[in-house]
């Protein structure tokens, strides 16, 4: 329709058909369509400086040269056309429409191109909405950077010597389009985290705000509107507290709201990975940073008309913030529950928390060196990670009455009785000795527990008692205590150390022991009379 003007113009100065379709670069046929058309309406006739507008032609052509139309009057979509309509509103795309009416409609057999056709004509009656539209975000030197994960195959770990799944972690600088990229296997919370302080350190300098997509390493719960904030991973506040950035989440589902890292991310996969399959990732990783060096960031880009080099140098590293003197020490934030045992578990290995936080959810902040533990935001426990123990426990978490019981080695509870007299270590050696089968172990800990309840005195009396008398049960010793029978001396058998071996069996009785009773009295003699 551009045309039409030129098309008359030509016409009034005397110029023949097929010279007209040359000049113009139309068929013949089409020529002589407009021509007829425009012929038709008198168009053709009139000076040449006064050819009508562009309107004036397309209104009389349409009149005089109607559109054709298609042999299908009727979609064979008809029936459904206002559940096609009801589910692109709902945001769904031809070819999720196409499936979707596959699956619920029972007989449903129209073609996925009758689908899109009907979309087609939907979207031209709604017309253009105000969503629709791009808006081009410019931004200033050093304010902002996206950042994003993209699958580039299999690359080869060399100390696993397998191929494994690899991804690209993109850097783009908004401004400049200055990329910073690296090949990790895995999208991790601590390879995110390195990944940006490395970044970060590449570049010299850190950004005013950092737009990350929304993977959940980054984002916990993602923001549907601007009035519901963003609930951020705690590690990655941990960071952005640190260098001073602020986290501007990408709305879910809208990747062209970080369009810069998307077209970075393409661009790396496409032109870098590429016939790179199979390949040792450490080779790959060099290879990539030179890449960067001397292709990405030195190409004239298509939207800024410059290099990303030069931009970066000139205009974006000058106003980009210094990085803080303090490197980063990776600090990973863990939501768990407390365990029955008062233990909670990171890493394969269990730390105690304070016994009545029992089932309780709370959070764990974890470092290269310690273990803190949050309840409500209040810190209950502090541990190092230092140490190849299955278990670390602080002595105050169980409850005190019950927190020995965890102690299972006998070494152990013949230390405590040792602190409390060595007639109780005799003793409580005597116990766990006093069968081959059965273990003591039970009882003797509830006989030491018991008897540190006692003055040392009494403990190591009883202790006395009991080994002397073969009283080796926990009940036997607890009533000896009751009776107050420690507080009674024992025979003078006993007069040497408890801790000296018998010599004699258990309940045998020495002479002296036997002559010390008085004689039994006997009747006297009855003289005759």
């Amino acid at each position: 329709m551009d045309r039409l003007r030129e098309l008359v113009r030509l016409h009034r100065m005397g110029t023949g058909a097929r010279e007209v379709a040359r000049l113009l670069g139309m068929g013949p046929n089409t020529e002589r369509a407009y021509r007829a058309a425009l012929m038709a309406a008198g168009a053709l006739e009139g000076p040449v400086d006064e050819v009508p507008e562009l309107e004036a032609l397309k209104a009389l052509v349409q009149e005089h040269l109607p559109s054709k139309v298609s042999p299908q009057q009727t979609s064979s979509l008809v029936p459904w056309r206002e559940r096609v309509e009801a589910l692109l509103g709902q945001g769904l795309g031809p070819r999720a429409i196409h499936d979707r009416l596959r699956l619920e409609v029972e007989g449903f057999a129209a073609s996925a191109s009758a689908v899109k056709r009907m979309v087609r004509q939907l979207r031209k009656v709604r017309g253009v909405r105000a969503e629709d539209v791009a808006i081009p975000v410019v931004t200033s030197p050093g304010e902002v950077a996206q950042v994003d994960f993209g699958y580039v195959g299999k690359l080869l770990c060399p100390r696993q010597k397998v191929a494994r799944k690899a991804w690209v972690f993109v850097l783009v600088l908004a401004h400049s389009r200055y990329l910073v990229a690296d090949v990790v296997f895995e999208q991790s919370l601590p390879t995110w985290l390195r990944l940006h302080v490395d970044a970060f350190e590449q570049l010299g300098g850190v950004v005013e705000t950092v737009v990350p997509d929304n993977l959940k390493a980054a984002v916990l719960r993602a923001a549907f509107t601007p009035d519901e904030p963003s609930a951020l991973n705690r590690s990655y506040r941990e960071v952005a507290r640190h260098y001073g950035f602020k986290v501007d989440p990408t709305p879910p589902y809208a990747p062209q709201k970080k369009g810069k890292v998307e077209a970075g991310v393409k661009y790396v996969q496409s032109n870098f990975f590429k016939g790179r399959d199979g390949q040792d990732v450490d080779v790959v990783r060099a290879d990539l940073k030179k890449w960067l060096a001397e292709v990405a960031n030195v190409r004239w880009h298509g939207k800024t008309g410059r290099r990303p080099v030069d931009v970066f140098r000139e205009e974006e590293l000058p106003a980009l913030r210094p990085l803080p003197t303090r490197r980063f020490t990776p600090v990973v934030w863990k939501a768990t529950r407390v365990h029955q045992d008062s233990h909670v578990l990171f890493d394969r290995r269990f730390y105690s928390v304070p016994w009545r936080l029992v089932g309780s959810d709370v959070w764990l902040r974890v470092t290269d060196a310690s273990l803190e533990v949050y309840a409500d935001d209040v810190r209950v426990a502090t541990h190092t990670r230092r140490g190849t123990g299955l278990y670390t426990t602080h002595e105050e978490h169980p409850p005190q009455h019950r927190a020995d019981l965890r102690h299972r080695s006998r070494g152990y509870w013949e230390g405590r009785a040792a602190r409390l007299g060595d007639e109780v270590l005799t003793y409580v050696r005597a116990v766990f000795d006093s069968d081959e089968v059965l273990s003591q172990l039970r009882a003797v800990q509830a006989m030491v527990t018991h008897l540190e309840t006692f003055p040392p005195e009494r403990a190591r009396a009883a202790a006395r008692r009991a080994h002397y008398y073969g009283t080796y049960s926990y009940g036997g010793l607890k009533n000896l205590l009751r009776q107050g029978l420690d507080l009674q001396p024992l025979p003078l058998a006993l007069a040497t150390p408890a801790t000296a071996s018998l010599t004699q069996p258990r309940f045998a009785r020495s002479v002296a022991e036997l002559l010390h009773h008085p004689a039994v009295p006997q009747e006297p003699e009855i003289e005759p009379h």
